[in-house]
């Protein structure tokens, strides 16, 4: 095999090779780089699956009804696993995204939009929210939840409208507020957010089965928190508003300074026949994808499921250990863990938003790392988002090689210019290099996988 020098150059017998030959040698140390990215990917999702995790977390039957709600990109498959392996009767109704419906025969599914909210996830929380008040002492109901539940899960507390909801929404996602900052806000404009779900039906049993994809697996944080206890409070979530500069709508900011009716708070009696269980979460996804890794001969790194910040900063910190660990100096205990390993993180990164480009959070972790990276020829990594949809855009993420750079510069495109008009999709898609999974049906969150090889097998 050809080997590279750490200019990526090709040396050695084969230097006489033509420039095609080169290209082809390149194309293939790309091709078996990816397939081992992807696998590492695909083994995070599979950890992720409904299917594999709700048999082992059904609730006991009651003498009344169980009805099943639910929210979240992941929350068809959890009512489609879920109603496959119920016993006995059944009904409900569960929200989705767009695209990320799976066929059930007794639950209902609605699809919704997503990450700003719509007309049709408006109504069908006003529907959960009834389904909830309609039972008693003898029913229970099953809520299923997953990442994106707040945004589907959309019905506005009185005085506001769902176009006060889209405007702040909106204004929220571009000012690079953390998931935990956004549902503070969330949960204080909302009738079924922040325990209110779980308020409306009392006496009844209340079991939440949940996927997490927030950092720390918190379940107030996770689609808001519908049935368990709110830790926030509004001067909280008006502070969100203050720090991000968010001045409008006016509604809203009026609603948040009245304080009318908090949500209920840890300790309430309203929580005394609620359970709460997780049954999967970002550290699960990290962990298989550890074990694959150890599989193929690679050391994992497991950094943390629970990473945030700006994507562009989280990319510099990744990139700083990465080559550390290339130049075999990167420690751990008395050993020096040596390529070829593998850093693995999770965890959701933002993107404060000052260009006109497309793309999101994971491909510009991506662009930014492969600008701090500079063409080291000996890494590469993936970053997508495991619900199969990176942003608002059609793929999960994208993959960089240690000539990302090179190739791109190749085709007159400078990675620096698409940093700053934010247009890490419109780079990744002129190199071919986007990962488009298409909705996964799960979702843990953000998936981050840096391979550092031996010398010269990167490409």
């Amino acid at each position: 095999m050809a080997r590279a020098n750490r200019r990526g150059e090709l040396t050695g017998w084969n230097a006489g090779v033509n420039a095609r030959e080169t290209s082809k040698i390149r194309g293939e140390i790309r091709g078996r780089t990816r397939d081992c990215l992807r696998a590492l990917f695909d083994a995070a999702l599979a950890a992720a699956d409904p299917a594999r995790a709700i048999a082992a977390h059904l609730p006991q039957p009651v003498a009344g009804r169980t009805v099943v709600v639910g929210a979240g990109k992941a929350s068809a498959a959890m009512a489609r696993a879920f109603e496959s392996a119920w016993p006995g009767p059944l009904d409900g109704i569960v929200v989705t995204r767009h695209g990320h419906a799976a066929l059930c025969r007794r639950i209902r599914i609605v699809e919704a939009a997503h990450p700003v909210p719509d007309l049709a996830g408006e109504e069908a929380a006003r529907q959960i929210l009834d389904l909830a008040g309609g039972l008693g002492p003898e029913d229970q109901l099953v809520c299923l939840v997953s990442g994106g539940g707040s945004a589907l899960l959309t019905l506005p507390a009185p005085g506001l409208t769902l176009a006060d909801k889209q405007a702040v929404t909106r204004a929220l996602l571009r000012s690079g507020a953390t998931i935990g900052e956004i549902n503070t806000v969330r949960k204080h404009l909302s009738r079924v957010k922040g325990g209110r779900l779980a308020a409306a039906a009392a006496p009844a049993r209340v079991v939440t089965l949940a996927i997490s994809d927030v950092p720390g697996d918190d379940p107030a944080v996770i689609a808001s928190g519908p049935t368990v206890p709110d830790p926030s409070s509004f001067a909280e979530a008006r502070a969100v508003l203050a720090k991000y500069g968010i001045e409008e709508p006016r509604s809203i900011v009026a609603h948040l300074a009245a304080a009318a009716e908090e949500t209920p708070k840890p300790g309430d009696p309203i929580f005394a026949r609620t359970r709460f269980e997780l049954i999967a979460s970002p550290q699960q996804a990290l962990a298989a994808a550890a074990d694959a890794a150890l599989a193929r001969g690679i050391t994992p790194i497991v950094l943390s499921d629970r990473i945030e910040g700006e994507a562009r900063a989280v990319a510099l910190v990744h990139a700083g250990i990465a080559l550390q660990v290339s130049a075999g100096q990167f420690r751990v205990g008395a050993d020096l863990v040596a390529p070829p390993a593998v850093i693995l993180s999770g965890g959701e990164t933002t993107v404060t938003v000052r260009g006109q480009g497309r793309g999101g959070r994971n491909s510009e972790f991506l662009l930014a790392l492969a600008a701090a990276l500079d063409g080291a020829p000996d890494i590469a990594a993936i970053a997508c988002d495991t619900d199969g949809i990176d942003g608002t855009e059609d793929n999960a993420g994208a993959i960089i090689y240690g000539d990302t750079i090179e190739r791109a510069a190749a085709r007159g495109i400078a990675i620096a210019d698409k940093l700053a008009q934010n247009d890490s999709y419109g780079f990744f898609a002129a190199l071919g290099d986007l990962v488009v999974t298409g909705p996964t049906l799960t979702n843990v969150n953000d998936f981050r996988a840096i391979l550092i090889l031996a010398p010269g097998l990167a490409g």
